[in-house]
Order: C-alpha cells, then sequence, then structure tokens
C-alpha cells in the first residue's frame, strides 16, 4: 500500500492491540514514534524508539530516556492527535500507524475521527493483524493481490462512489452510515480505481 507524498516513511506505535512486528519489519521506517502507552510492547519486541509522546502518566520515571522524550500534557487532545501534529512539525508526511485499533472501542473510532482531521496534509495509513486501512482521496489507485478481500465503508456518507477492479461493481452509488454500505467486496483484478464526488471513505484492504 503506498502512501500519497514523496519522502520517508515513519511509523507511529499507539496504545492498542500490540502488532506483531519483528525489528526488522521495522528497519524502513526512517524513524519510530511511539506514544507512551506503546512503550513497553515495543521495548519488549526490541523495536528501538526514536521519540516517546504523551503525558507519561503510563511509563515508569526510571524508564524515561529524556532526549527521546516529548512531553505533552494538554488534555484537550488525544495522545494520537498529538503525535500527528509533531510528526508533521518534523517534516514527516507519511505515517504508518499501528495500534490503533483493538481493546477500547471508542479509543478506535477516536483515533478514525483524528486521522480524518489530519487527511490533507498527512498520508496516514492505520495496519493490524486483519487488514491495512485509510481514508480514500476522491479518486484512488493502488495494487493489491486478486481474490483480496476489501471494504468501502461511508464515513457517514460517500455519493457517486465508483469502482474499477472489484467483483461487485459500484457504479455512481450512494453510500451512507445506517442505509448502505460495501463491506467484504474482492478484489478481481490487481490495479483497483475508487472515486467519488461527495462525502469521505474508509477503505480496508485485507492484510
Amino acid at each position: 500500500m503506498n502512501h500519497r507524498f514523496k519522502g520517508p516513511k515513519v511509523g507511529l506505535f499507539l496504545n492498542g492491540e500490540p502488532p506483531s512486528l519483528s525489528y526488522e519489519e521495522t528497519f524502513f521506517y526512517e524513524k519510530i514514534f511511539s506514544v507512551d502507552g506503546a512503550f513497553y510492547y515495543l521495548t519488549k519486541s526490541g523495536i528501538s524508539i526514536d521519540y516517546i509522546i504523551g503525558d507519561f502518566d503510563s511509563i515508569s520515571k526510571k524508564d524515561i530516556t529524556l532526549e527521546k522524550t516529548i512531553f505533552t500534557y494538554n488534555q484537550k487532545y488525544t495522545d494520537f492527535d498529538k503525535a500527528l501534529n509533531i510528526i508533521y512539525r518534523k517534516g514527516y508526511l507519511n505515517i504508518d500507524v499501528w495500534g490503533g485499533s483493538g481493546r477500547e472501542q471508542d479509543h478506535f473510532l477516536g483515533n478514525l475521527s483524528t486521522a480524518l482531521k489530519y487527511k490533507k496534509k498527512l498520508s496516514i495509513i492505520f495496519h493490524d493483524k486483519y487488514h491495512s486501512y485509510f481514508f480514500s482521496d476522491r479518486k484512488t489507485v493502488f495494487y493489491q493481490k486478486k481474490n483480496k478481500k476489501i471494504s468501502l465503508f461511508p464515513f457517514p456518507l460517500t455519493k457517486d462512489l465508483k469502482t474499477k477492479g472489484l467483483k461487485y461493481k459500484v457504479n455512481k452509488d450512494y453510500f451512507k452510515i445506517g442505509k448502505k454500505i460495501g463491506i467484504r467486496n474482492k478484489t478481481c483484478n490487481k490495479k483497483i480505481e475508487i472515486s467519488y464526488s461527495e462525502g469521505e471513505l474508509l477503505i480496508f484492504v485485507e492484510r
């Protein structure tokens, strides 16, 4: 799954369900960012952290390395929101997010809302053990293996939705939460094209 902007990508780890990643699998990230709630599972996995972000109510003081620490005490914003703002100010635009789902589901929904807030200036792709998922541009093209499950979820609505490369074709359709959504579709070509005219669309791609 490719990001929208040119340049390196970074990994951001949140305190949802810990991913099963090894240290070697994080080599392709320019930097590793962690909110304080993800610190211990990353350390246990042997993954080196470049920056730890948060109010540090989840980490023992003896474990804090000051040169890697960014204290953020403003309770008006979530740690995810604060982390995205910091990453953007450091000049990084392409972000893989791990640990954004699982555990408390209100956090998952909150993370989606925050990602949508930063959609125009950051390329954010979430990953968990089942899916990669992201908010689509009005026109999105990507490549995927055949027979992979893809779900198209309006957030909260998507107008004039059209698809190419999916088993169940959508042609200028209207999706809305509570009325019609497009889950459990499948790829039938490697090239997938999705477009819409208005609203927001969340795309889930089977890993």
